[in-house]
């Protein structure tokens, strides 16, 4: 979920208004400024380019969210170089990418906010999918979080994470009844997450209401890492 997205379900009405906010227009329409960059985190050289555009744009940021991922199901002794490759390239050379090139910037004007996209796939193993490389990647997103914040507090820069559960996207298609006993009966709330469930703690962690938070992974999986 993008900053964007994270104040738009904390200023809209309610969150299926934000479930429709698609482009630019509707976005105005909520009273937000947006601002569109694609990049490829995964290229360093691309993200300094987005973030100088960025900043060009609005000024300085203030507030990072690391969000881009992907996952590649595979058993471990099936999985190739290029999938490994591919999944820490984006996952967590992007996260490292984009928190290094924005957090320069907060360091020379006196501090900033970034919120990483983690996993409760960072401490458990997940079935009955494979993915060695996601969970890995996922593992060092929260150790990266948490060595940031240690070292970055003395500039006034704030590093969390949020850990979600099993939500249901594209990429996890949780909704499906062969991932149910997995991923839905195991957790003590016995749902799936919505992504508009994980806006708020985002906004939480982005604003001055976590002033004293930092190098905190918050999980938001319905319960399911208890046990």
């Amino acid at each position: 979920m993008s900053l964007l997205a994270s104040i738009a379900l904390a200023r809209a009405r309610s969150p299926s208004q934000v479930r429709r906010t698609r482009n630019d227009t509707e976005l105005r329409e909520l009273g937000i400024r947006s601002y569109g960059v694609q990049l490829e985190v995964s290229d360093v050289d691309d993200v300094e380019r987005a973030v100088a555009a960025v900043s060009e744009e609005f000024g300085e940021i203030d507030i990072l969210v690391n969000n881009a991922g992907i996952g590649i199901g595979a058993a471990a002794f099936d999985a190739t170089d290029k999938d490994w490759r591919d999944v820490m390239s984006v996952n967590v050379d992007g996260v490292w990418y984009c928190s290094r090139a924005v957090g320069r910037r907060m360091a020379t004007r006196g501090g900033g906010t970034i919120v990483n996209i983690g996993s409760m796939s960072a401490q458990i193993i997940n079935k009955p999918r494979w993915q060695i490389s996601y969970v890995t990647s996922k593992a060092a997103v929260h150790h990266m979080t948490e060595g940031l914040a240690a070292e970055w507090a003395p500039y006034g820069i704030r590093v969390n994470a949020i850990a979600p559960g099993y939500f249901l996207t594209e990429m996890s298609p949780v909704d499906q009844p062969e991932y149910k006993p997995y991923c839905v009966d195991p957790a003590p709330m016995r749902r799936w997450g919505e992504p508009h469930e994980l806006g708020g703690a985002v906004v939480f962690l982005a604003s001055d209401a976590s002033s004293f938070m930092t190098g905190s992974i918050v999980k938001i999986d319905g319960g399911f890492t208890l046990f």
